[in-house]
């Protein structure tokens, strides 16, 4: 029977020399979800990431990965797929000779035909790398780490360099593997991609675990606001407490947003006042995000 996790991290610490960059983090990714380990720069996520891949070795703590040892790479690289922010790929290579010798390498079976064309790369199968674009060396990398489709992908800032259409099309087949079974590990400084495609959220900051939930249970933890432009005359006559930004808006913070914009509405409606500019809802995960950071 599988277990219900693929990645278990127990009191994880990284040091190098005198500098802590891991303390006792502790997290688990459940089978078939998408986390998003997220954290500002410096903050210890990829000194994780490459304790859990099998990179480097914890200075202490329990790591394990589909129920390995990380370090393992036999037991592990079958089974598992990654997407550097920088793959380091051999110039000389073709597209196809470095999809097949990722594929020797890790011990991930496929038809490089296969993969190039869910990546859109199949024009260039026989193309060096060296001559690859930017976007295309991206779409290589992406190409790598599904090839043979394994049961844990690791994508690591996967749409950096990507336009529109290519960060659609990779997202696409990210949902095709999930539907398939797949577990997502994802690290991005798009928050709204984790925010739209995250099913849960680690935020890491000097090192530890600040944060980790849905979405909502992070962005329920500061007020959703609710702001728009008002005559002054009606200002001191508001139903709810505000204050002034510095663009002129009255700005009101709510735990209960719907509560609270209802009764602001009836009370416009009630004194026939127009809400100019009115805009409303949850807190954004960038202001989570910034919050965790400035703490």
């Amino acid at each position: 029977m599988n277990s219900p996790t693929v990645i278990d991290v127990e009191r994880l610490n990284v040091s190098y020399g005198d500098f802590h960059a891991v303390k006792d983090l502790t997290f688990s990714v459940r089978r078939g979800e998408l986390y998003a380990l997220l954290g500002t720069n410096g903050a210890g996520k990829t000194s994780t990431l490459e304790v859990v891949e099998g990179h480097r070795a914890a200075t202490s703590g329990k790591v394990t990965v589909l129920g390995e040892h990380p370090l393992d790479r036999r037991a592990v690289r079958p089974r598992m797929g990654i997407m550097l922010q920088e793959s380091g790929f051999a110039a000389d290579l073709s597209v196809r000779e470095t999809l097949a010798l990722i594929g020797s390498l890790s011990g991930r079976s496929d038809q490089p035909s296969r993969v190039l064309d869910v990546v859109g790369l199949t024009a260039k199968v026989d193309t060096r790398v060296s001559s690859l674009s930017g976007g295309e060396k991206r779409r290589l990398d992406f190409a790598t780490a599904i090839y043979g489709s394994p049961e844990l992908i690791f994508l690591d800032e996967p749409t950096t360099g990507l336009d529109i259409q290519s960060r659609d099309d990779l997202w696409d087949t990210v949902d095709r593997l999930r539907e398939d079974g797949a577990t997502i590990v994802l690290t991005t400084h798009y928050l709204e991609e984790a925010q739209q495609r995250a099913d849960r959220i680690g935020l890491m900051h000097e090192g530890t675990l600040r944060m980790e939930g849905t979405v909502s249970e992070l962005t329920g933890t500061l007020p959703g606001t609710i702001s728009f432009v008002l005559d002054d005359a009606m200002a001191p006559h508001l139903p709810l407490p505000s204050s002034l930004t510095g663009t002129g808006k009255q700005l009101i913070k709510t735990q209960s947003l719907q509560h609270d914009l209802h009764e602001l509405l009836t009370w416009a409606h009630a004194h026939d006042t127009e809400l100019y500019d009115l805009d409303a809802g949850p807190t954004r995960l960038d202001d989570v995000f910034r919050s965790v950071s400035h703490n």
